[in-house]
């Protein structure tokens, strides 16, 4: 089964900004947690994931972002999760994440919240 994801490595402009695209799983999850950790070792001030085109994410996935907040945290730095589409949200309101991290509408408001 073909997964149609693809991780856009952050754009020089935004390097402090995941673009990630598809359904995000544990044959995805892995790539994801590469990008996030060279991007985590540079300590941006904001890190923040694009989610507006991702249109799924298991536990696996949320394990990495969970993963990546932390580390992020942990330096002082914030972490934010923007633009969750309508099937996304609640996979995050069930598991209670929506609580635990800082999420936006889409990244400009992520970045100006910083």
């Amino acid at each position: 089964m073909m997964h149609e994801t693809s991780i856009d490595m952050p754009t020089t402009d935004r390097p402090n900004v995941l673009p990630l695209k598809g359904e995000i799983d544990l044959h995805v999850s892995p790539r994801i947690a590469t990008s996030l950790g060279a991007m985590v070792e540079e300590k941006p001030k904001t890190l923040v994931v694009d989610l507006s085109e991702v249109s799924y994410i298991d536990s696996s996935g949320l394990a990495i972002l969970i993963e990546g907040m932390q580390s992020v945290e942990a330096y002082g730095g914030k972490f934010a999760l923007a633009g969750l589409q309508e099937n996304v949200q609640p996979i995050f309101e069930i598991a209670r994440l929506d609580q635990v991290f800082r999420i936006f509408p889409d990244v400009e408001a992520a970045l100006a919240a910083s």
